[in-house]
């Protein structure tokens, strides 16, 4: 949730010269503040990253229409068209500047070229993507992006300072066809056996 506030924040501070644009009338929110565009925001349902949701539904009770919110279907994978819909959607507001996508989920590279079609003055940040960083990469104009790989050795190192003898990972096969997870886990199981560490690939439902 912080992470995403924090994002948001930094996107209101980079357009300064538009806050004094704007004239209309607008549902401000509780700030008051017309920052002269509008940002779009899209994240899981509540379903899917509670969290995250609710970041995002504050951000809209604090800026008001100033923020428009939009959700990646549940079944993401399978309904990739749809994440592409919803985000197209907001870059069809002509006020919208800047696109936050949080979590940045299969499909959204696709949807970037989409937008890019329509929109070249549209900023876009890709949070926590689940598609391969050579494909995201050269897409969005922000990706943040958690040190995945360096977690594999560190959660292990601490593991073994707590004296684990047995390290069981769970997950499920969506998560798992994201490439920086499957290799995760797989540095995961690497320095168990280097710790004398027993590893346990649970496989949990999605």
């Amino acid at each position: 949730m912080k992470k995403l506030l924090v994002i948001l924040m930094i996107l209101i501070m980079i357009f300064p010269t538009a806050a004094c644009a704007k004239k209309e009338e607008i549902n401000l929110g509780t700030s008051g503040v017309n920052l002269g565009f509008k940002i779009g925001v899209v994240t899981g349902t509540v379903s899917q990253g509670e969290e995250e949701y609710r970041a995002a539904e504050s951000v809209k009770v604090k800026y008001g229409d100033q923020v428009i919110l939009q959700t990646y279907p549940d079944k993401f994978m399978d309904e990739q068209e749809t994440t592409i819909s919803n985000i197209l959607s907001i870059a069809n507001d002509p006020d919208v500047k800047a696109i936050v996508i949080c979590q940045a989920v299969p499909g959204t590279s696709a949807a970037i070229d989409k937008v890019r079609e329509i929109r070249s003055d549209i900023l876009i940040v890709a949070a926590v993507p689940g598609e391969a960083p050579d494909t995201i990469a050269p897409k969005a104009d922000v990706v943040l992006q958690g040190d995945e790989l360096g977690m594999g050795v560190s959660i292990i190192e601490q593991a073994q300072k707590l004296g684990a003898k047995t390290f069981v990972h769970y997950s499920f096969p969506r998560h798992m066809s994201y490439p920086l997870l499957a290799a995760r886990r797989d540095i995961f199981k690497t320095e168990c056996e280097k710790r004398g560490i027993a590893f346990v690939d649970a496989t949990a439902p999605d």
